[in-house]
């Protein structure tokens, strides 16, 4: 009922929008104030901090000296990749006259939505009930106490100053009006934060996955890969679950699917084809034109999923992506402690993309008599044509066919292409690089290191392993305390900012990926550590759910259970998925009562919105196809595990060591002067066997 009330005041509020402002004698300023952001650590925040508007970062107690002073609160979120938040911010909020105006009617809030996703959550969620579409920047007027009554993304300046001065003068004389609708309004937040009934059972089973998949392929794209139509997001987490699904299932059309998408995304522009990583989307529909942003969640959360398609497809296309991108991961966003910085911005210069697109005559000039096949190569042509005479370069094909096409030897065409991207980068380093955005968050570090261990299982690159035990190692040092609690940001050596669900989940998942990856019990007792912490802190005994802030904080925004799988995976999935490896590897059947409880708030509305549940979907896999624990001990257990890496695997749990052990799964399995590989499913265990022929014909009874 308050939804309906509440559409109806939306409209109300919409129609007072609509007065006029007048603007005349417009001035920039910038570098000559000062204001309260300048003491923040978030790059983002700081880019803000000498506007002319008074900013302050956000705190719970903003609403105190709103109140006191009697004044809205105007909270504009972004982050410090943002392009369209550069774009106002040069337009509205380095401008004088725009600056009075916010200053005299608002106490001004700015939030890096990075920092603080809670604070971003909340107010999303506010400008979504307003029937409005979310995006950065995000603008929301709170009345004092914090709670919003208006909302919106970007405005262009004349339309901003009429929009925030409406609402001032509304609010002035309709207070009663306003208040009503804050409430409303905050109620609905609630409902949507907090909801988590389960008004119905339904089991995972095969049949509810197979129904969800079969709904999802009306939205596959199969000749260019990922969903259909524009813009085009690579969903790591989709892609990861139908691989799985199709490798389980023997799904030939979604494994045809995640094939092309992982094919396409690497050949377009989305993907930087000179230096290594991956951008954030693409424009168009056939990932072409990026939005140039690159992202150390994406491009974590990508090394995952190419190297699971290196191994389920051997396409030699996808090693080179993820060697390139943990190039680029290294080169350009690690910090010589160990630590990955946070992104880097779509602009340089002023201009989107600058820093990667080419014109014609620089690449004759640089290339010379290489150019010709290089432009064949990379279409310097009208399909590579950008815009004001620059090209993005894109592939169309793999190298074998081209190598053909072009009377080439593979080994001619590999020696050309690492010749071109050497030179390439070399010249492109000499350009004004994009912003760097170098706080350290907690999980997005977490989501590299999982990246890292899926490579090395992959690969069985030593690099990728001490790339990922360094980062772990600062993480451990730096953002964990020995109570287990963490920090969610960090920079210039302080740790900052409560951690979130999302931090612990995922710092969990990559510890105890650690853990099978190296035998070492440390990073096994750091993720239970973290664990009993979450339980502790963040744990809802009524729904078996996890909030995604610290429960009874005293906080102005409202808490909620993340439970929909997006870019990245929600907290309640990820930890899902966390207590049921746990389960397998500490026997603690409470750990798997628990991830069966949280899975019964997502079964019923898997089928109808299987995208959004995708990383729930892989745990419903686990639990209603065969999932294996290989146990194996002795002194060349390690050896022994390195060989049985063999493809895609993605069912099995490893646990090793070599020599005896107290971790449940491994206790009582060491024999001296043997080392014994243990097939079990669900704790119960084959005969163990003693070399690795005898291990795959028993793993192949699995499948």
């Amino acid at each position: 009922m308050f939804l309906l009330l509440m559409r109806k005041q939306i409209f109300i509020l919409l129609l007072f929008a609509s007065t006029s402002c007048n603007s005349q004698n417009s001035k920039k300023m910038k570098h000559n104030y000062t204001n309260d952001l300048i003491n923040s650590t978030s790059p983002y925040l700081l880019q803000h901090a000498h506007n002319p508007v008074n900013w302050q970062p956000w705190s719970d107690e903003i609403t105190e000296r709103a109140e006191r002073e009697n004044k809205l609160i105007l909270v504009s979120i972004g982050y410090a990749a943002c392009h369209w938040c550069h774009v106002m911010e040069h337009e509205s909020f380095e401008d004088l006259e725009v600056a009075n105006l916010m200053n005299e009617n608002f106490i001004c809030v700015k939030v890096d939505r990075e920092e603080r996703p809670d604070v971003d959550h909340y107010f999303m969620t506010a400008v979504q009930l307003m029937q409005q579409r979310g995006g950065w920047p995000l603008n929301v007027i709170t009345l004092p106490d914090g709670r919003p009554i208006w909302g919106g993304t970007y405005f262009p300046k004349e339309s901003w100053m009429k929009n925030i001065l409406s609402v001032a003068n509304f609010y002035k004389q309709n207070k009663n009006k306003a208040e009503q609708y804050a409430t409303d309004l905050h109620k609905g937040i609630q409902q949507i934060s907090l909801t988590a009934e389960i008004d119905e059972v339904v089991p995972a089973n095969s049949k509810l996955l197979e129904q969800g998949v079969e709904r999802w392929k009306g939205r596959f794209d199969m000749k260019e890969g990922g969903n259909t139509g524009a813009p085009k997001f690579p969903m790591p987490v989709n892609l990861e679950f139908l691989l799985y699904y199709g490798f389980m299932k023997k799904d030939n059309i979604s494994l045809e699917y995640i094939k092309t998408t992982l094919e396409k995304m690497a050949r377009g522009g989305i993907y930087d084809q000179i230096g290594g990583g991956f951008a954030r989307y693409s424009v168009d529909g056939k990932w072409k034109v990026p939005h140039f942003e690159k992202m150390l969640y994406d491009n974590g959360q990508l090394l995952s999923i190419y190297s699971k398609g290196f191994q389920q497809y051997k396409n030699e296309e996808f090693k080179t992506v993820i060697y390139e991108t943990v190039d680029f991961i290294e080169r350009e966003l690690m910090d010589k402690s160990g630590a990955f910085y946070s992104s880097l911005d779509a602009d340089s210069e002023g201009e989107e993309g600058r820093f990667y697109v080419w014109n014609k005559p620089e690449l004759e000039e640089i290339l010379k008599d290489d150019f010709e096949l290089f432009s064949k190569y990379y279409n310097i042509n009208k399909k590579g044509f950008w815009e004001h005479g620059n090209y993005i370069l894109l592939r169309d094909e793999s190298d074998k066919k081209f190598a053909r096409e072009n009377k080439l030897t593979a080994e001619q065409l590999h020696k050309n292409v690492l010749n071109w991207k050497s030179i390439l980068l070399n010249e492109r380093s000499k350009r004004v690089r994009p912003g760097l955005d170098d706080k350290t968050l907690t999980s997005w570090n977490a989501l590299v290191i999982q990246g890292l261990t899926d490579a090395y299982k992959a690969f069985g690159d030593k690099r990728f392993l001490d790339m990922a035990k360094k980062n772990a190692t600062f993480l451990k040092e730096n953002v964990m305390q020995p109570n287990g609690k963490l920090f969610h940001n960090w920079k210039n050596k302080t740790a900052s900012v409560d951690g979130f669900m999302e931090d612990y989940s995922l710092l969990i998942q990559a510890t105890i990926s650690l853990f099978e990856v190296t035998g070492d019990k440390e990073w096994l007792d750091i993720a239970n550590k973290l664990c009993d912490y979450t339980f502790s802190h963040f744990y809802d005994e009524k729904s078996g759910l996890f909030y995604f802030s610290k429960k009874n904080e005293n906080s102005v925004v409202t808490n909620h259970f993340q439970k929909e799988d997006n870019v990245l995976p929600s907290s309640n999935s990820v930890m899902a998925n966390n207590l049921h490896r746990l389960y397998l590897i500490l026997g603690n059947t409470d750990y798997l009562t628990a991830a069966q409880k949280m899975v019964q708030h997502i079964t019923p509305q898997f089928v109808q919105y299987p995208m959004a549940y995708a990383n729930w979907g892989i745990l419903m896999l686990k639990t209603t196809e065969p999932f294996i624990e290989v146990a194996l001990t002795g002194k060349n257990a390690e050896h022994i595990f390195r060989e049985i890496l063999n493809g895609y695997q993605p069912n099995i749990l490893w646990a090793f060591s070599k020599k005896s052990s107290d971790i449940p799964i491994l206790k009582d399995r060491f024999i001296e002067n043997k080392t014994l590989i243990y097939i079990c499913e669900n704790m119960a265990c084959q005969i163990p066997v003693e070399s690795v022929e005898e291990a795959n014909k028993l793993l192949l009874t699995f499948n």
